[in-house]
């Protein structure tokens, strides 16, 4: 039977590999849970040789080409294997520098989401960058696999952001929907921001009962032993939760995200990539 217990790091060939490495140790510490980082190799189609292998060839020529080919998907992948082991033991060494008692690490091939999906059952917290390899190349904001990851999974996602701040001061951003009161009961019932003063914020259009809500999740966090700071804020919500953090010094936040399908956040924008855009620090995303 599969525990539902581990921290789940998930990181790639980039330097921001670092700080999920250490926001993924903060978390396993602070849960007691087992830390494990996940390494996934994903074979680029447009990553090639650069020989031009275009024209018509005869069968044994195309026999030959096709071996050859083979032959060389095999080295790239033997290559990549050897350096993510070597990538995953710098990170495993940097997390029992930082406390965490035996991390484990495992390399697949395959897509991220595909792989994250597989292993969600033993999962009780993923980590991974808010940036990667594809950003660092690109200058993106937000990595490319990012909203396609979140939304494929159910459990708690910490997305960082460059640098490693050790948490001090939470932000959560409540509008009293079922998945941000579903969130408070899970921060209430969870160590991991045991003894930190929680900021809980409603903000953008007047709703009849904010206050109401508001003040049941401020009663909640308050019953598990948390010092909440409610504050109801009308307003546009990415300004306001900006402007929070940065008055505030706020350290991490806690949202839903992704509430609509991906047709609506087509058409209209996501909510959620605009806040992860102004807020720059590390999310703890709520699905």
């Amino acid at each position: 039977m599969k525990m539902e217990n581990k921290v789940l790091a998930c990181v790639d060939l980039s330097h921001f590999a670092d700080y999920v490495a250490d926001y993924a140790s903060w978390a396993a510490k602070r849960m007691d849970a087992p830390l494990k980082f996940l390494h996934v190799i994903t074979r680029h189609p447009e990553i090639g040789s650069g020989e031009d292998h275009s024209g018509a060839i005869g069968i044994d020529s195309q026999e030959i080409l096709l071996n050859k080919l083979s032959e060389q998907d095999a080295a790239q992948a033997k290559v990549a294997h050897e350096k993510g082991r070597v990538f995953l033991n710098r990170l495993r060494e940097r997390a029992i520098a930082a406390g965490v008692e035996s991390p484990d690490m495992k390399q697949r091939h395959g897509t991220l989401e595909e792989t994250l999906v597989e292993q969600e059952d033993e999962v009780r917290l993923f980590v991974l960058g808010r940036r990667g390899e594809s950003a660092e190349a690109t200058n993106r904001d937000l990595g490319r696999s990012v909203e396609g990851v979140v939304r494929a999974l159910h459990k708690p996602i910490l997305t960082v952001t460059e640098g490693f701040v050790d948490p001090r001061r939470v932000m959560f951003a409540f509008d009293g929907s079922n998945l941000t009161r579903r969130g408070v009961e899970m921060v209430a019932a969870s160590p991991l921001f045991r003894g930190l003063p929680i900021h809980l914020v409603m903000s953008g259009k007047p709703v009849q009962d904010g206050q109401k809500q508001l003040e049941w999740a401020r009663e909640t966090l308050q019953a598990a032993d948390f010092e909440v700071i409610p504050t109801l804020i009308p307003g546009d919500t990415e300004r306001v939760i900006a402007g929070v953090i940065q008055e505030q010094h706020i350290d991490m936040l806690i949202m839903g995200a992704y509430a609509h399908s991906p047709l609506r956040s087509l058409i209209f924008g996501s909510k959620t990539n605009d806040l992860l855009r102004s807020a720059k620090i590390p999310t703890l995303l709520l699905r």
